[in-house]
């Protein structure tokens, strides 16, 4: 009997645990068994906290307990939400929501006062909250591959700001606010809806790299030749039919590109008036001799 009445009770347990709730598989592997604290890793610089894709579709409740983690990657899951709780870990030096599917981003970003890198590429954003400004610190920011198309004005404040991705957005002109960022070294802009761009491009001496691939530009304007420190420029797949005279002036360029990991002038793909085909086929030195001597003709 009694054999009998255990083997009820274990058959009656059974039955309770397969109608209880069931954890998110993602959940269940990370926290079975384990303290929320056993997730991070601690290195010689920063703590640090890995949830690549986990299958979320939400951010897990214990994250906002951890406010010792300066570097979080939440990066190829399936989050439509980040929570205002995010404000809590104002220890965050960078921070990883790339490949998403965020609409937008909780105001309590701006309480994020350490942030240095911030990646959103990857999402449905439609705007940037203009509370992002109040991370001064920001050197680092992709906003890449969402639907952007303008920026708030604030962003003036970002003024550590070195790398600034937004390509693959909504963008019909440059934000003038960008042209208030002077220690920009890297601007991507390609894959947009560009159609010019402004002669304010000129106070970003700085700017090492400048992408505007993909584009409809269709003429350049001469303060882009006063921009001495470029190293990079694409120009690719836009409808650009004259180069200014000036161009000669960046002499960091060095050479006509085709890989577009190359540094130098990327032209390709434009519907050039000629000579200009013809003389690009000879170099860059060839091509600067000749906008100089035209220069000095007109």
């Amino acid at each position: 009997m009694g054999t009998e009445h255990s083997k009820n009770e274990g058959r009656r347990s059974m039955f309770f645990l397969r109608k209880g709730p069931k954890l998110p598989a993602w959940e269940d592997a990370l926290l079975s068994g384990k303290e929320p604290k056993s997730l991070l890793k601690r290195g010689l610089r920063y703590v640090s906290l890995s949830l690549i894709m986990k299958g979320m579709t939400s951010t897990p409740d214990f994250l906002w307990g951890l406010p010792e983690v300066q570097k979080l990657n939440l990066s190829r899951n399936q989050l439509v939400v980040i929570p205002p709780s995010l404000g809590k870990l104002d220890r965050l030096v960078v921070l990883n929501l790339g490949g998403n599917r965020l609409k937008c981003l909780p105001k309590e970003i701006g309480l994020l006062r350490n942030l240095k890198v911030l990646f959103v590429n990857m999402n449905c954003l439609t705007e940037v909250p203009a509370e992002l400004s109040l991370c001064r610190k920001l050197e680092v920011l992709s906003l890449s591959h969402n639907c952007i198309s303008q920026l708030p004005l604030n962003f003036t404040d970002l003024t550590s700001l070195r790398k600034l991705n937004l390509s693959n957005n909504h963008f019909v002109h440059i934000p003038l606010c960008i042209f208030a960022l002077r220690s920009l070294d890297f601007l991507h802009l390609g894959s947009n809806r560009l159609e010019s761009i402004a002669e304010s491009v000129q106070y970003l001496v700085n700017l090492q790299i400048f992408i505007v691939e993909n584009n409809n530009i269709r003429t350049l304007p001469r303060s882009l030749c006063f921009i001495t420190a470029l190293e990079l420029l694409n120009l690719d797949y836009n409808a650009i039919q004259t180069l200014p005279d000036d161009l000669y002036l960046l002499r960091r360029l060095p050479r006509i590109a085709w890989n577009p990991m190359d540094k130098g002038l990327h032209i390709a793909h434009n519907p050039l008036s000629r000579p200009l085909p013809e003389v690009i086929e000879g170099g860059l030195d060839v091509l600067f001799n000749y906008l100089r001597e035209k220069k000095e003709h007109n």
